[in-house]
């Protein structure tokens, strides 16, 4: 879709994340952590995934401005959605949790660390979205237009571990939910998704932010992306393009205050912070698409006719056992093949 590609950029952004400071967090399962002082009100500790970590280190600042936020400091850890998951069930201090897909929310919900009403409010609990996009060299040497296109001889693809990156998963499903609205069968968008990995998948990182510094070393003709990924690609440095494919996913990412907080009212405050026209307006300028009603994005986002949702699929539960169950499942058998870790 010519019109919906545009110039981004990127080496810059990841040698600026290099130099942001940051203190490695005890416990924090693999991920950073980075401290923003508010004052002697208390800390809030922030467990987030990798990808919108430039736009929280905006919004924490502006929310101690706050009378709610003033005097706070913050902990911030940001990872692979499943690993910062499995390191607050493991222990992790956290006061509110933001991951790229529910079930990683459901799994602290049924652990008991997070309330079973954590998705009640008008946005069902998530606090951005995005779609899933082929981010692709400058000028799209290849010509990566559409699914078919993936899985052209000699073309390599970076994606991360769907075990271990909640944005693979998106990924995933995306290219399975783009061949069922080009009117293939289940059993044909399974084949589809088995030669995608099988044949053109060269690595796996952990996360959406890895894959993508992966790419940016010169891995691959094309990545699954988050949009938002891109466009922070696109405020870095380096010139690349992407492209909005006609049938693609719409990307969800929920937050919610952990139950065993010790500061549950602040942490509260800052989640009903984040749908604040301010800090969604924060969230556009990094590529989300914002969930509340007014926020204008200063990007281009088309809306592409063939967008369907994860409930379109059956739904998170479903999905999850289906394709990603760590003991029996269809990406199970397809790693296992490819010898890639699945823990």
């Amino acid at each position: 879709m010519t019109d919906a590609r545009t110039r981004i950029a990127l080496l810059s952004a990841l040698a600026a994340l290099v130099l942001l400071p940051v203190l490695v967090a005890a416990g924090c399962g693999g991920g950073d952590a980075a401290g923003a002082s508010g004052g002697d009100g208390g800390t809030l500790s922030l467990v987030a995934y990798s990808t919108p970590r430039e736009a929280y280190e905006e919004i924490i600042p502006a929310f101690q401005e706050t009378p709610e936020g003033e005097g706070f400091d913050f902990d911030q850890s940001y990872a692979a959605s499943g690993e910062q998951r499995r390191a607050v069930e493991a222990g992790l201090a956290a006061d509110v949790v933001a991951f790229s897909l529910e079930p990683d929310m459901t799994a602290l919900v049924d652990a008991g660390l997070v309330d079973a009403d954590w998705n009640q409010n008008e946005h069902a609990g998530m606090v951005t979205d995005s779609v899933v996009v082929f981010a692709v060299r400058p000028g799209n040497p290849e010509n990566i237009q559409t699914w078919d296109d993936l899985l052209r001889e000699g073309i390599e693809v970076i994606t991360p571990n769907p075990f271990t990156s909640g944005g693979a998963q998106w990924n995933i499903m995306a290219a399975y939910g783009a061949q069922l609205e080009q009117g293939k069968s289940d059993d044909e968008a399974i084949a589809y998704l088995r030669e995608l990995f099988v044949e053109h998948v060269p690595v796996q990182d952990k996360s959406a932010r890895e894959a993508l510094q992966t790419f940016a070393g010169g891995k691959g003709d094309v990545m699954l992306a988050y949009e938002n990924e891109a466009i922070f690609a696109q405020q870095a440095g380096q010139g690349l393009d992407y492209v909005v494919p006609e049938e693609t996913i719409l990307i969800e990412n929920p937050v919610a205050v952990v139950s065993t907080s010790e500061s549950p009212e602040a942490a509260q405050a800052f989640v009903d912070y984040l749908y604040t026209p301010e800090a969604q307006a924060v969230f556009a300028s990094k590529g989300y698409r914002p969930v509340v009603e007014g926020v204008e994005s200063e990007f281009d986002l088309p809306e592409p006719p063939g967008l369907f949702t994860i409930a379109d699929l059956g739904g998170w539960p479903d999905v999850r056992t289906r394709f990603f169950d760590p003991e029996d499942s269809i990406f199970l058998d397809i790693e296992n093949e490819l010898g890639v870790p699945t823990e």
